[in-house]
């Protein structure tokens, strides 16, 4: 091996140390994203607030110190994590705008996103379910109220679309109706199983022909 001098007078190999730096890169954003996953689940399960980082780094097999060389907390961690969910989803829900469809293709199609996103974002809704209104006080997270403020009114929007078009009944209220939508398709994180009788697209299915078709039978 050769090597070239440094102004320290030390030897270091010579074109082998970018290439080493791009493996150690990428093995901590590797190491990263691990602690992350891993923190999701945790804060699924027992809640954000209750979860240390000592929880996070025992379930990790690491000192809680070395949890320190990636985040600085966790509250960095569930950032990380409802940062990721928000941006995903309102780049779908802008993407469905973006087609130019009647509101209720809209509608369709806001809602089997939504469902899309029980299994890959499974902790993050869990979490905004358990810990908004903790998480919301805190000066880095406004974004969270900015974000729901925002898919708010696409939904509304499209709803009231749908009723100056005449195909939306006129007697409910659009952010009443939007909100029930909301929380009907949220809490499902808390009992849909992937791998069941339906996936994440069957059960948007059955929910679009309620809430489009009912429970009584047409005559």
């Amino acid at each position: 091996m050769t090597t070239t001098g440094t102004d320290s007078g030390r030897p270091r190999p010579e074109g082998g140390g970018r290439r080493r730096g791009k493996g150690s890169s990428a093995l901590a954003s590797e190491r990263r994203d691990h602690l992350v996953r891993l923190a999701a689940e945790l804060f699924a399960e027992k809640g954000f607030q209750a979860t240390t980082v000592r929880n996070i780094a025992d379930e990790a097999g690491i000192l809680s110190g070395s949890l320190y060389h990636h985040f600085d907390s966790k509250e960095s961690i569930v950032d990380e994590i409802l940062s990721g969910f928000f941006r995903e989803i309102m780049a779908s829900y802008r993407g469905v705008l973006d087609r130019g469809e009647g509101p209720r293709e809209t509608i369709d199609g806001l809602v089997r996103i939504a469902y899309g996103t029980l299994e890959p974002h499974r902790a993050a809704i869990t979490v905004m379910q358990n810990d908004w209104n903790y998480l919301r006080g805190m000066e880095r997270f406004a974004y969270l109220t900015q974000s729901e403020a925002e898919v708010e009114k696409i939904w509304v929007d499209t709803i009231r679309a749908g009723q100056e078009q005449g195909l939306f009944r006129d007697d409910i209220d659009p952010k009443l109706t939007y909100r029930m939508i909301r929380d009907t398709i949220w809490v499902a994180v808390r009992w849909f199983k992937p791998g069941g009788r339906l996936d994440a697209q069957g059960l948007a299915d059955h929910y679009l022909k309620v809430m489009f078709d009912g429970i009584n039978l047409h005559r």
